[in-house]
Order: C-alpha cells, then sequence, then structure tokens
C-alpha cells in the first residue's frame, strides 16, 4: 500500500478516559504500522472533560496534557493538534491552526472516528472524511425519519462506516434510502494487550460501564422506543452470577442503594471506575487481570440485530480473555465457536462459564485468535482504505 497522509479525528483529549483513549490509539497505531503518515487532530466546540475533577469546562490545560503523553508513548509527537473552536480565537496546542487547515487541504484520508466530529468552515474544505460510526441505529432511524440535520451532515462525508455489520442487510429492519454503509470493526492493536500469564486462581469474570447516562440517544421509531443506557439490560440479567456459580465484578457507579443491593444479592461485587478511568495501563490491566469478560449491549443494538460489537470486549479478547456477551447479530459474522459466547438468556451465560471453566486455557487461546483474526488494527484498516477507495 503507497504511503497515505491520513489525519484521525477523535474526542480523546476532550473525553479523556481510558475506554476512548485505547478506541482512538488503535486506530493511530494501526495505521501508522501499515507505513501512513499518521496525525491526530481535535478541532471541535465541544467543553472538554476533566476526568480528575469531574468536571467540564472551557479549559484545555488537561486536554494539553493527555495528548502530549499519548504523542510520547505511541509515536505521534509533533504529529497533533487540539483546536478550542468553542473559544475566541480559536486557540490551539500542539498545532498552530494554520497548520490544521493545510493538513485538511492535503490529507488523503480524514476519519472521523465515532462520528462526534462537526464540520467546520475549515474542514469543510476536505471531500476526504471518512465517518466511523460506533453505535450503529439512531442515525439510521433518523434518517428513515427524514431528519435534515442528520441527512446533511453524513452527506458531507466521503464514505459511511459503520460497526452495525448487518446494517444494509434483511436482518437489520431500517430503510437506508440509498445511503451506503460499509461495515467494518473496531481495531485492535493485539500485541499492546496480549499476555503470556494467565488470570490468577481468584480472578473473577468483570466488565466496565458506565451506569447513568442521560437518556438523550433513547430514540422512537414506529411507534417503540430504543433505549441507549445498558443499565436496564443489566438488570435483565442480574441473577447471572447467582445463575453460573461465580461472582461477576463489575467497575461502574451505582448511585440508588436499593438497586446496588439487588445486585450484591445475586453474587455481583463491585469496584470504582474512576482511578483506571483515568490511567489507560491501570484500566488494561483490570482487563488482563480478568478471568473473562461477562457483559450485556445496548437494547438499541440488540432489537434492531445490529450485529454490533464492543469495542471493550475486543480488547478482552486480545488479552486472551474469553468473552460472554449479549447476542446483537454478531454470530452471523463469528463467534460462538470457542473463546466468545453469545446470549440471550440466564441458560447461555451459565452453560458458557461452564465450558470456559472446564478448558480455560482452550478459551483463553480461542479468545486471542478471534481478536487476531477479527479485530486486528492492520487488517481492518487496510480495509477500511481499501474499501473507502483511498
Amino acid at each position: 500500500m503507497k504511503r497515505k497522509k491520513i489525519v484521525v479525528m477523535g474526542f480523546m483529549g476532550s473525553m479523556p478516559i481510558a475506554g476512548v483513549i485505547w478506541q482512538h490509539i488503535h486506530y493511530i497505531v494501526g495505521l501508522q504500522r501499515l507505513g501512513h503518515e499518521v496525525y491526530y487532530i481535535e478541532d471541535s466546540a465541544r467543553l472538554p472533560y476533566n476526568p480528575q475533577t469531574f468536571e467540564i469546562n472551557n479549559e484545555f490545560d488537561y486536554a494539553a496534557q493527555v495528548l502530549a503523553q499519548l504523542a510520547v508513548e505511541f509515536g505521534f509527537e509533533r504529529r497533533w493538534g487540539f483546536c478550542a473552536r468553542y473559544l475566541p480565537g480559536n486557540p490551539t496546542v500542539g498545532f498552530r491552526l494554520t497548520k490544521i487547515k493545510q493538513l485538511y487541504r492535503e490529507a488523503d484520508a480524514i476519519l472521523n472516528v465515532c462520528g462526534t466530529q462537526e464540520f467546520n468552515e475549515d474542514l469543510s474544505k476536505s471531500d476526504r472524511v471518512l465517518y466511523i460510526e460506533s453505535d450503529p441505529g439512531v442515525e439510521q432511524i433518523k434518517i428513515d425519519q427524514r431528519i435534515r440535520s442528520t441527512i446533511n451532515y453524513l452527506g458531507k462525508h466521503h464514505a459511511l462506516f459503520t460497526f452495525g455489520e448487518n446494517v444494509g442487510t434483511d436482518r437489520f429492519p431500517v430503510s437506508l434510502h440509498k445511503l451506503k454503509w460499509l461495515p467494518t470493526r473496531q481495531p485492535v492493536v493485539t500485541d499492546l494487550w496480549k499476555t503470556n500469564r494467565g488470570p490468577a486462581a481468584i480472578a473473577v469474570f468483570t466488565s466496565v460501564a458506565n451506569w447513568s447516562t442521560s437518556g438523550l440517544k433513547d430514540i422512537e421509531w414506529r411507534g417503540e422506543k430504543y433505549l441507549w443506557s445498558k443499565s436496564r439490560e443489566f438488570l435483565r440479567f442480574v441473577a447471572a452470577p447467582k445463575k453460573a456459580g461465580e461472582t461477576f465484578e463489575l467497575a461502574t457507579d451505582i448511585k440508588d442503594e436499593k438497586t446496588r443491593a439487588r445486585f450484591l444479592r445475586n453474587g455481583w461485587r463491585f469496584t470504582s471506575p474512576n482511578e483506571m478511568s483515568v490511567d489507560y495501563w491501570q484500566y488494561r490491566d483490570y482487563l488482563r487481570r480478568s478471568k473473562g469478560e461477562f457483559t450485556v449491549a445496548k437494547d438499541q443494538y440488540i432489537r434492531l440485530r445490529t450485529g454490533w460489537f464492543s469495542d471493550r470486549s475486543a480488547c478482552y479478547l486480545a488479552a486472551g480473555r474469553p468473552v460472554i456477551t449479549r447476542e446483537t447479530g454478531f454470530t452471523d459474522h463469528y463467534g460462538n465457536n470457542g473463546g466468545l459466547f453469545a446470549f440471550s438468556s440466564l441458560g447461555q451465560i451459565a452453560e458458557a462459564v461452564r465450558e470456559i471453566n472446564a478448558d480455560p486455557r482452550k478459551h483463553r487461546r480461542a479468545a486471542f485468535a478471534i481478536a487476531h483474526e477479527v479485530f486486528e488494527a492492520e487488517k481492518v484498516l487496510r480495509d477500511l482504505l481499501d474499501r473507502a477507495g483511498i
């Protein structure tokens, strides 16, 4: 593949929590390993979040600090910029705005990771912006509802990619209205997660989750509401540890004492997500210390049978940790053959736990094999650029 100049755009500076950081780093490092000249740019009117103070304000010192550190650790020093479009004069750190504008004009491709980047006057001059949707369902429904702002926004992109691998097939019920959606997957640089050490004997199935969501991404379609929060899905399977005869651990913050007590009665335990949210290496170590992952998916992904799969779960697999997760239609493409188990019932969860416990080494090997075959960054990103015609 010919060396290209590629800009990755996202929000790991303005939302510097571990899961978000790793999601972006995999794009940057994967593209570097393909031999491309890779830059990272944030250029948004969105106010940044500081996970140390839990504040959202117009200060970007912490964002700049995090991006500078990541650039050193992951090889994009002197190739990053942060522009505070929400402040007068559009102040920057890293690159100056003139350099950012130049990149927009010269880049062979600009990856709009998670579709969070708005089009300002400068970015609109590029016809090489690739939309990469991590949360399928909502945008397709908005298109079906003829929401003009969504139609206009998506129409500014050179190509549309989605983690919903069933979008555009007869398994996905929403009409695409002639928009061409291309399936893709979360790239994972597997050697950043791989470990030859098995989990300790006391290790348990874990996951990391944001319990409280605003509901702003809930959406109604054809008389039914499709929910964004995963909390209701966890509650549906609250009895999973008791049914499986295992302790499950969730790194989350449940404020409601009655809800928390219900989980504790059913064999769950909790750990604080705060420290690992700030420290992305600690986050990685938490996944690697786990026996595997037990998690659910959002109602939107499940009932629309999107074929979505979690980027965090892909990291568990890359660490050689088997995953038990809610069926979304991803098994139409991979999984359920060791190392990765989809469930729709409590009985299927218990059976998956039994299978993993019967031969844990086999399932650790199978988990890594899936990560390497399905999510390896170089494979995923080479395919993405090829199909975008880059």
